[in-house]
């Protein structure tokens, strides 16, 4: 007699906040789902004991103790973009996939942002609150056509492409500043390109569109917003903290610009709520996701890749593991390659990428590697563009600056069994390349060349590039300046082509090196390119 064989038990997934009955719908009959209050913490660690996914927003937090308490955990997805409230590190330590929807709030984003700029224009809310208060004051609230006028977009991402394409449906000149977008791909958008300096002088409005980053963290401060007219307005729904809120109060108080829309703040709620106060600021509570359309597609996306994750699937959105179907041969190779995209990314800031070649040789070329295309754009992407960077973006990131993306593989590797190098052309006629590999029986990850210097140094968080005319002496000088500045060089290589000629040297260091004492050390060896590298795990 024949047995029949017992069936596979259902995933459990715990959804811990408030979804779309659409996302429900995604996630089928074939999963058991739970439903438990995200911010109730025993409740919370209680139900991720037999939990295999878990849906979330804002309000709950996966950290190291619910990790812990969820042993069969295998995707935490977040139906949103932020991640603020995923410890993606301790996730990645537990062998955890987390996904997200990084476009579902692209649309919602971009109207707000318009919101921001109409109210700025014709001094909506200020004539709200007057005439619910039983006044008629219509000289009070004298406005400014859109028509004509100039926008300016710092950051010519998804985002600001969108708020770009609308605003040119209302007469405005659109320029914009974006140093990793090409001249061509502005140009296909009618938008003109100009130095950060040159836009903040010409725009009328001025909208940001900027990851948070130590670089761009206050970028726009004192300085810059006194390079604004003293009619424009400043909008801000990406991130707070990119204007220096002491400067913008000032800027205000003394009226030096004309407005401020802001969604977003250094602290939320804000602590300091004098910009709340001011007459000529439109505010909002971090809106820019807050449309039950972008809830459902977050919702929707999220739940398809927590299904994609549970069969073992490629998940596109995860933000930390490739996951699903890839060749063990080839998955030690996911984050060696993000890394290298994020080094590229750095030492190729002299101008936009055009072109992109992934090249993949030795043994796992026989492999399906083309989820590598996916993790390369991704690390090239993950440090300049605002919101989460995912395998299912990068590829549309690279498309809207105009960048072409090749994979090549080589069955051959001189050197090493395997080497990946990425190959990056700028807009300005240069050329950028690193390569990596995977040593040894744990696997280390390896620098093995940089724009032809081969190099081998294991890659760790930060990393400062120098290139400089060969000739005696250079080592002691830039070893002093960092080391009076208590900057530690945990490890250096040095590499040259020929005596005499250029070389490069590769130092890893224990903290960030401040800008000003780079240029202090590329000013006192007279160095032709200095650049620091922070890799993101």
């Amino acid at each position: 007699m024949t047995r029949k064989s017992t069936p596979a038990p259902k995933p459990v997934v715990v959804i811990a906040e408030a979804l779309s009955p659409a996302t429900i719908k995604v996630l089928g009959p074939d999963v058991i789902v739970r439903h438990v209050d995200g911010t109730d913490r025993s409740a919370l660690l209680s139900a991720l004991g037999t939990a295999e996914a878990v849906l979330i927003r804002s309000a709950t937090q996966i950290d190291t103790e619910a990790l812990a308490a969820a042993p069969q955990l295998r995707v935490v997805a977040r139906a949103g973009v932020g991640l603020d409230n995923v410890d993606i590190k301790a996730a990645t330590r537990a062998g955890v996939m987390v996904v997200n929807a990084p476009t579902s709030n692209i649309i919602s984003a971009a109207e707000l942002t318009i919101a921001h700029i109409l109210s700025l224009a014709r001094h909506i809310p200020a004539a709200h609150s007057s005439l619910s208060a039983g006044k008629w004051q219509r000289s009070a609230f004298n406005g400014t056509e859109l028509f004509e006028k100039t926008l300016g977009i710092i950051g010519l991402g998804r985002i600001g492409t969108l708020i770009a394409a609308r605003m040119q449906a209302f007469g405005m000149k659109i320029v914009a500043y974006d140093p990793y977008v090409t001249a061509t791909r502005a140009q296909q958008l009618d938008v003109e390109l100009l130095p950060l300096n040159g836009l903040l002088a010409r725009s009328d409005f001025i909208t940001i569109h900027m990851p948070k980053t130590a670089e761009t963290t206050g970028m726009i401060s004192t300085e810059q917003l006194g390079m604004m007219k003293p009619t424009a307005c400043i909008i801000n729904v990406a991130r707070g903290g990119l204007i220096d809120e002491d400067a913008l109060f000032t800027a205000l108080s003394n009226k030096a610009i004309g407005g401020a829309g802001l969604d977003v703040f250094s602290s939320e709620p804000p602590v300091d709520k004098r910009l709340l106060d001011l007459p000529n600021v439109v505010v909002t509570p971090h809106l820019g996701a807050s449309t039950d359309e972008a809830q459902e597609k977050a919702g929707i996306s999220v739940a398809k890749s927590v299904l994609l994750a549970l069969d073992g699937e490629l998940v596109p959105d995860a933000v930390n593991v490739a996951g699903g179907a890839i060749s063990t041969h080839v998955r030690p190779a996911i984050p060696l390659t993000e890394k290298l995209g994020q080094f590229l990314c750095a030492i190729s800031r002299s101008a936009p990428l055009t072109t992109l070649d992934v090249e993949v040789h030795g043994e796992i070329a026989a492999y399906d590697v083309e989820a590598l295309r996916f993790v390369a754009l991704k690390g090239v992407y993950q440090n300049i563009v605002s919101g989460q960077v995912s395998y299912v973006n990068a590829p549309l990131l690279a498309e809207q600056r105009g960048v072409t993306v090749r994979l090549r593989k080589f069955n051959e590797s001189d050197d090493y069994r395997n080497v990946i190098t990425l190959k990056g052309s700028l807009a300005d006629g240069s050329a950028v390349s690193v390569s990596g590999t995977l040593t040894g029986p744990k696997q280390i990850e390896k620098l093995v060349g940089i724009n032809g210097y081969a190099v081998e140094l294991p890659i760790e968080t930060y990393h400062v590039v120098i290139v400089y005319k060969d000739r005696p002496g250079i080592v002691a000088v830039y070893g002093k300046l960092l080391g009076e500045a208590g900057i530690n060089i945990a490890n250096m290589q040095i590499a040259r082509q020929e005596a005499g000629g250029s070389a490069l040297s590769v130092l890893t260091v224990d903290s960030p090196v401040p800008e000003d004492l780079l240029a202090q050390v590329a000013k006192s060896i007279a160095a032709d390119v200095i650049r620091q590298i922070e890799i993101e795990e």
